[in-house]
């Protein structure tokens, strides 16, 4: 009984600190790249405002495709790390080295997957003109994003 609360408390910080949000700060409390960065869900939902051309259109669909196929892969990295991590917690008793290496595994891909998510951000933002970011920082204040 003590084993298994231990395991689903592991489980359940390592999800948590793992599955902070991108654009949270420490806290979870506010997007730290607010007006800086633009989700593509938030572009696409005013792109009749913004007046997306249709290659910004493609290419912004194009760029967030490319991130879903690449992040694909370190979650996969991701599940396999945090299922070694519940499969060294059934030993008694417990290696926290190893358990530590395989968190630092765990952690290694999570990072790639925040990566590659700023990336897609960056690319999105370089296919913006100034007019279009100036109307997403708009929305930004008034909280609609």
């Amino acid at each position: 009984m003590m084993k298994t609360a231990i395991k689903t408390l592991v489980v359940a910080v390592l999800l948590s600190t793992g599955s902070v949000g991108l654009a949270q700060d420490q806290r979870g409390e506010r997007d730290v790249f607010r007006g800086k960065l633009f989700p593509p869900r938030v572009i696409l939902e005013h792109q009749d405002a913004l007046e997306l051309s249709k290659e910004q259109y493609t290419a912004i669909r194009a760029a967030v495709v490319q991130v879903q196929a690449d992040v694909a892969e370190h979650e996969w990295d991701l599940r396999t790390a945090y299922q070694a991590v519940l499969e060294e917690l059934d030993n008694a008793p417990v290696d926290r080295g190893r358990v530590m290496e395989l968190v630092d595994e765990a952690l290694r891909a999570e990072n790639e997957v925040k990566k590659l998510q700023v990336g897609m951000l960056l690319t999105i933002r370089s296919l913006l003109s100034e007019e279009q970011m100036a109307y997403l920082r708009e929305l930004n204040e008034n909280g609609s994003p």
